[in-house]
């Protein structure tokens, strides 16, 4: 791989955490957006060290021959670390508990990373070198170890996260399945890239050459699995985002029918709240059910509570459910009033002392359910034409 296969994950990253550091900033006292800030900083830092052209910079910099090699591998095991809290966050439950866990893999991780540091420390590797540092230091007294340590800590967290993301994929549903699935893809590419190092390593102790599995095969695992797992740590929190607007926009669109209807029940001359068109969706829906219910307040004089109980007999004879029925009726007694509305301009019929307001008695009514047969109902039609003739 060369130095732009690293560098282009790398601003993938950063330009995903630019995304997350205004929101950080907002509300940092959040868990599991420190962990998912954690995760994307991390990653991205694992990949811009981990290029050849930055380990011999790094070198070069310090004047240490090698310093990159505990560097990175102190930089994949914080990354280890910061998968594990982001998931026990991610996943949730009492928060004394999810801090306790997050804690002990924290300091687990932490007396991992302490370790490799004093290994590098105490062993001898005065030869640089770029892209085989695993296999070629594996027989070294403290080096070899530290190689073994940061490969069986990276492992053991991969483990992990296999076995959390797949049990708890199955007891759930959704986008979050789907980016558990993901997550547990990319991380069976860092099993194999453990597999290949090991190996390559294990050869090495045995007296055997297998360099080629370290220096050829398992880097690009290793960049996909980052990749993909980060995708699957990414894509429930975006895509769930995106479902819950389109489906906010979704119900703006379906009380359209009932919301024109009732328009013709505000008074002459009421002033019309104008939306700025980069108003959010859910204020536009709120706005919405707002000039809904003005509009039932005006035609409440004008309601029929027989038609409306007609109306819900004949929708369930003709097969509707309860909750159907139920919006029928509403829809036939919205539009019959609508029509005796426009038939009184004077609003003599306003000034009336019986008023019959939409019954609320048996429960809130469904403003979607209600539009919706305004517009589909044939009952619905049925009244429109009666009533109009």
């Amino acid at each position: 791989m060369t130095g732009e296969d690293y560098y282009i994950p790398a601003a993938a990253m950063a330009v995903s955490l630019a995304f997350k550091l205004p929101a950080l900033r907002h509300n940092w006292r959040d868990p599991l957006l420190r962990s998912v800030v954690a995760l994307l900083a991390l990653a991205g830092a694992v990949f811009a060290f981990a290029a050849p052209p930055t380990i011999a910079a790094v070198n070069r910099w310090t004047g240490i021959a090698n310093f990159s090699a505990p560097l990175v591998y102190c930089l994949i095991t914080a990354f280890s670390a910061s998968c594990l809290v982001l998931m026990v966050n991610w996943r949730g439950g009492s928060p004394e508990r999810t801090r306790r866990v997050s804690r002990r893999w924290i300091l687990g991780y932490s007396i991992v990373i302490v370790a490799l540091v004093v290994l590098f420390a105490l062993g001898e590797a005065p030869e640089e070198r770029l892209r085989d540092f695993d296999t070629f230091y594996a027989n070294t007294p403290y080096v070899g170890h530290m190689i073994a340590l940061y490969l069986l800590a990276h492992h053991v967290a991969a483990v992990v996260m296999v076995v959390l993301c797949w049990r708890w994929s199955l007891k759930v549903r959704g986008w979050l399945r789907i980016g558990l699935m993901i997550i547990v893809a990319g991380y069976l590419f860092n099993l194999g890239y453990d597999a290949t190092k090991m190996t390559a390593v294990v050869a090495r102790w045995l007296g055997n050459d297998l360099d080629g599995l370290s220096t050829y095969v398992a880097p690009p695992l290793a960049s996909l699995g980052a990749l993909i797992s980060a995708m699957g740590f990414v894509v429930p929190l975006v895509c769930q985002r995106l479902s819950d607007h389109w489906q906010t926009w979704a119900t703006y669109r379906r009380l359209g029918a009932l919301w024109q209807e009732v328009q013709i029940s505000a008074p002459v001359g009421t002033p019309s709240v104008q939306m700025a068109w980069w108003s959010a969706a859910e204020l536009r829906v709120i706005q919405r059910e707002s000039d809904i219910h003005d509009g039932f307040l005006h035609l409440g004089p004008y309601f029929d509570k027989g038609l409306r109980d007609d109306a819900y007999d004949s929708a369930l004879a003709d097969g509707a459910d309860e909750e159907t029925a139920r919006a029928v009726g509403d829809a036939a007694m919205v539009a019959a009033a609508v029509r005796a509305r426009s038939a009184d301009p004077d609003g003599q019929t306003i000034g009336e002392d019986e008023e019959t307001l939409l019954d609320t008695s048996d429960g809130p009514r469904d403003l979607l359910r209600i539009s919706d047969a305004l517009r589909r109902s044939p009952v619905v039609q049925a009244v429109r034409r009666r009533v109009a003739v």
